[in-house]
């Protein structure tokens, strides 16, 4: 009950925040739901007693200002949301875009407790130099500092997690999966948009976010994935883990001089080729994303860096992606058969994938696709947006009934990103041609000779290891038949203590039943509270 009550102040406050700066969940125009409307009445005396507190900021940046100021939490389901215009509308996905993970950085006192718990010992015992915070955002900050080993004294980036922030995520991602389960409850259409799910995506990456030892990890993944790569010439990196100083509060890196990719200036004044940096940077995302399933989720502006040789680099691994291989076979096929108007394919992927419900029809889905499809034929590069078909693409959901997939809200998510940045580079870039060569590659590999001759030896290999189960097989079963002629003999039997425990189980159920239905009265007027922006 506590928890129930916990949950239904911090939406509240939320609620109330997200009122004085005045944002809209309902877009212009559209029909609320009744209980909200019920809200617009119940929440008067609040609307009105917050009024002379309303915050003016300009319309398209209310939103992001109300986020940054509920805090790091806040921030990070704004970035999940700003991916789904399905769930919130187009306009309230654009706002979300001037969302900056950014807040004040703390105390180099506090940096330094960190270390030193983390580490052990004190903080000069594993730096020689330690320079107070060079950025801040709503999980950690990063400092510059300085390391002497044997090779001699090398510059490092220490990145430390934000004191007492697990705490605070986890009061916060609590309410939200508390508010998705209310409205997947109370409004039945939502339940197709998985909200839950979509909280749990949210959770998970924010567990792995904040152990620093996983992020470590993943970097290490990525180098021995770009290092496995045949094609790519070694154009994108990341930087070397320093183990030695890492822990799950605080991670070592490699130090990276270069020049933010967001500096076009800069870059043209080193002599760096803008065009091939945004092909390069495009097509390693492809390959990350169908090659290996496991991709930097985080690709912005803020996050990529060009060295002295021209390389992209990526830093903050915190966000990472994976995609098992029906979702890498789905990403490679669709972008194959969009640029060779195979939409008859496209549309069959979808139904084998399962992501549309075997009730529809091949043929019209494959209708809708060619929809998308054939207006970006004919056009030039600079009118052809990889946003804007994912748009169109997840706009046919509803029609088609199909449900939201956590595992690609990230994918989704990224393959923006990246576009935006690709094509700040070169305004030009043909996202087609730059992918056909990618997708191709995927698609003759894993339904080529290679791909067959790999699969009977994976085939040969499991029907080995099948063999070598079959005497522990055999022996299970033959104990379940035992065990059945046994119960047919001498009937099921429920001892005493089973049964008292049992109804203790029963009485204590339908406790619990009351109770839920009086929390359940008061998460209306939560979630009531929460929304009222959108009934102004």
């Amino acid at each position: 009950m506590a928890t129930t009550l916990g949950n239904l102040l911090r939406l509240s406050r939320a609620g109330i925040v997200l009122a004085q700066y005045g944002v809209r969940f309902v877009p212009p125009g559209a029909r609320a739901h009744a209980l909200l409307r019920l809200a617009r009445w119940a929440t008067l005396p609040i609307r009105v007693l917050s009024w002379p507190f309303r915050v003016r900021e300009p319309k398209e940046s209310r939103i992001a200002a109300a986020l940054t100021r509920l805090g790091p939490s806040y921030i990070k389901l704004g970035q999940f949301l700003a991916t789904r215009a399905d769930l919130i509308g187009p306009e309230l996905a654009g706002d979300l875009g001037h969302l900056h993970d950014k807040l004040p950085p703390f105390s180099i006192g506090q940096a330094r407790e960190a270390v030193e718990d983390a580490l052990g010992g004190s903080l000069e015992e594993h730096f020689a130099a330690f320079s107070p915070a060079i950025a801040a955002a709503s999980i950690a900050q990063v400092h510059k500092a300085a390391v002497v080993d044997k090779g001699g004294r090398r510059d490092v980036a220490v990145k430390i997690l934000r004191p007492g922030i697990e705490k605070r995520f986890r009061l916060d991602l609590d309410s939200f999966a508390f508010a998705a389960r209310q409205i997947e409850r109370l409004h039945p259409p939502s339940r197709r948009l998985r909200p839950t799910a979509v909280v749990d995506t949210l959770a998970h990456s924010v567990a792995i976010e904040m152990d620093l030892r996983l992020e470590a990890a993943a970097i290490s993944e990525m180098s021995d994935n770009l290092s496995r790569q045949t094609s790519g010439d070694g154009a994108f990196r990341v930087p070397t883990v320093d183990w030695r100083r890492t822990a799950k509060r605080v991670l070592t890196l490699e130090w990276i001089d270069g020049i933010a990719i967001s500096d076009l200036a800069a870059l043209l004044a080193a002599g760096h080729d803008l065009r091939a940096i945004g092909l390069t940077l495009l097509r390693s995302f492809l390959r990350q994303a169908m090659h290996d399933g496991f991709f930097h989720a985080d690709m912005h502006q803020g996050n990529l860096l060009i060295d002295t040789h021209g390389r992209i680099v990526a830093v903050d691994f915190g966000i990472m992606g994976r995609l098992g291989a029906t979702e890498r076979r789905f990403l490679a096929e669709i972008l194959h058969g969009l640029i060779t108007r195979d939409y008859r394919r496209v549309a069959a992927v979808h139904f084998e994938a399962g992501y549309v419900p075997p009730h529809h029809s091949v043929e019209v889905f494959a209708q809708a696709m060619r929809a998308i499809g054939e207006p970006i034929h004919g056009r030039t590069a600079a009118e052809i947006s990889m946003a804007d078909l994912l748009g169109q693409l997840f706009a046919y959901t509803e029609v088609f009934d199909m449900a939201t997939r956590p595992e690609l809200i990230l994918l989704q998510k990224t393959m923006v990103v990246v576009e935006g940045v690709a094509r700040s580079l070169d305004p030009e870039l043909n996202i087609w041609s730059a992918a056909e060569p990618i997708a191709r590659e995927w698609v003759e590999r894993n339904y080529g000779v290679v791909h067959r001759l790999r699969e009977a030896g994976e085939g040969a290999e499991a029907l080995g290891r099948m063999m070598a189960e079959v005497p522990r097989f055999l022996e299970q079963v033959e104990r379940a038949t035992r065990t059945l002629a046994d119960m047919a003999r001498h009937g099921l039997r429920i001892d005493d203590d089973s049964i008292e425990r049992l109804a203790i189980a029963q009485a204590h159920r339908n406790r619990w039943t009351r109770r839920a239905l009086f929390a359940g009265a008061l998460a209306l007027l939560a979630i009531a509270v929460w929304l009222l922006a959108a009934l102004r």
